[in-house]
């Protein structure tokens, strides 16, 4: 049973994690008294992280390995952490192989039995590929580059596990964020800055918010409180569609199911993430202490199994789905007092860079607002 409140607060932010975190923590900077609530019982959001029973730091929705261009993002986070210098490598089990993704000059040496140079990988390539014009869908940009052979042994079947579509049945945006290399650069990103918090995500979520003028209460509703505690303006980070009752409908996600295992063994396989494009039902494995760096004789993995149902982890990119996300848009331009952002406020496939470069942009566009207004 909640209790009506007295305490004006200048913003109500719902939800937890980074975009929620990043504008509460920058508002309350600036003598903003604020109040985030989650429904789950911890901050953090989706990156959230915690030690098991092994003392192995884990994270509870599936790995989160940072990495950005942006050196105001970057510097922005440094405030709240130290980091771990890491670059994040993937392998792909294809062929009876273990052979390196994004496919690089490694991958097609391995798969081919060849010993080509970059310049021959991108004249072999260029002989597999199948020029697609115009490029639509997913199916469209990696045929366009390497043609139908390695699209089924790398995208096809990874895809449909992903998002239970085929990739001709997907936007351009989803394969166009793996690139295919003619060198030996094996690490998954190439981005600038590459690391992680060295304490872990939580960690850095408790500093961001360990401001005075900020209040948390979790495990709550927000249209349990929202009329017992004033506010001036709403922040929302929860799925928009939520928020307005699904009056056009469900937009649609994809979830995982994660099934975590803790071996008693010091390592199980040969890099941070396997990905199984092709074989078994889950997508990829990855082991968490080449993310974090820790020692310990046991490790802990966890298998990806994605799913319809579930907590919201990925709008899925279709024409439909953003015609539906654009009658929401609008219909959200109607409540000048409530911000909506994040990958659920705003229906977009964002990396968490990308998630605090927004919330910093939308910060400021708030704090030039209300000095026009008192002015």
């Amino acid at each position: 049973m909640y209790k009506r409140r007295s305490t004006m607060y200048d913003f109500l932010i719902v939800g937890c994690g980074f975009a929620g975190a990043v504008l509460a923590e920058r508002l309350a900077e600036e003598g903003n008294k604020v109040l985030i609530v989650d429904k789950r019982d911890h901050i953090g959001g989706n990156a959230y992280d915690y030690y098991n029973e092994d003392g192995i730091l884990i994270h509870k929705y599936g790995p989160h390995i940072f990495h950005t261009n942006s050196e105001e993002v970057f510097r922005y986070l440094s405030r709240f952490t130290e980091w771990r210098p890491y670059e994040h490598r993937v392998l792909g089990s294809v062929d009876g192989l273990l052979v390196p993704i994004p496919i690089n000059l490694t991958t097609i040496n391995e798969l081919y039995g060849k010993n080509l140079t970059s310049d021959e990988v991108t004249d072999f390539l260029a002989s597999k590929a199948e020029k697609r014009n115009p490029i639509l869908t997913s199916e469209d940009v990696v045929v366009n580059i390497v043609g139908k052979e390695l699209y089924e042994k790398f995208f096809k079947g990874y895809t449909k596990k992903q998002w239970d579509l085929d990739p001709s049945e997907l936007d351009a945006s989803v394969t166009a964020r793996v690139p295919t290399r003619t060198n030996k650069d094996d690490r998954y990103f190439t981005d600038s800055f590459q690391a992680m918090p060295k304490n872990g995500y939580t960690e850095m979520f408790k500093k961001m918010l360990s401001h005075q003028n900020i209040h948390i209460m979790l495990q709550t509703d927000y249209k349990d409180i929202m009329d017992l505690i004033p506010f001036r303006q709403m922040i929302y980070t929860g799925p928009i569609d939520s928020y307005f009752d699904y009056c056009y409908g469900k937009l649609p996600y994809r979830s995982i199911d994660f099934k975590f295992e803790t071996l008693d063994q010091e390592v199980y396989q040969e890099t941070g993430t396997i990905n199984y494009p092709t074989s078994n039902l889950f997508t990829r494995i990855t082991e968490f202490k080449y993310l974090t760096g820790q020692r310990n004789p046991k490790t802990t993995i966890v298998y990806e199994y994605p799913t319809a149902e579930g907590d919201p982890y990925y709008p899925i990119p279709r024409k439909q789905n953003q015609e539906i996300y654009n009658l929401y848009k609008k219909l959200s331009e109607e409540h000048p007092n409530v911000y909506f952002t994040g990958r659920l406020g705003t229906y977009k496939y964002y990396n968490m860079d990308q998630v605090v470069a927004q919330s910093l942009v939308l910060f400021r566009k708030i704090k030039n607002q209300e000095v026009y207004v008192q002015s």
